[in-house]
């Protein structure tokens, strides 16, 4: 019985260890994926590309923002006419 037991856990050990060294290796190419990664963005980003791309967004984060308040505008006197009309028709039903 407990040779049995020992060769299980043996079996399960080996094979936990061979799934770790799986892991291990995919984690260590992720890594150096990463690496490369950042090495071609260090490459290409230098810090006048990335006060291009500021100043070209700048400007079309504003227009946004713009119009996103400018949206909430309305809705805010759409909403304040229903309510008004609201009004008008519960007096009317009353």
């Amino acid at each position: 019985m407990e040779d049995k037991v020992f060769e299980l856990m043996s079996k399960m050990y080996s094979e936990m260890t061979g799934k770790f060294g799986e892991i291990n290796k995919q984690f260590n190419e992720l890594n150096k994926q990463f690496n490369e990664l950042n090495r071609k963005l260090d490459e290409k980003a230098d810090k006048s590309d990335i006060v291009r791309m500021e100043n070209e967004l700048n400007p079309k984060v504003e227009a946004l923002f713009d119009g996103y308040k400018q949206h909430t505008d309305i809705l805010e006197r759409i909403e304040k006419e229903v309510s008004r009309q609201d009004e008008i028709i519960m007096r009317r039903i009353k």
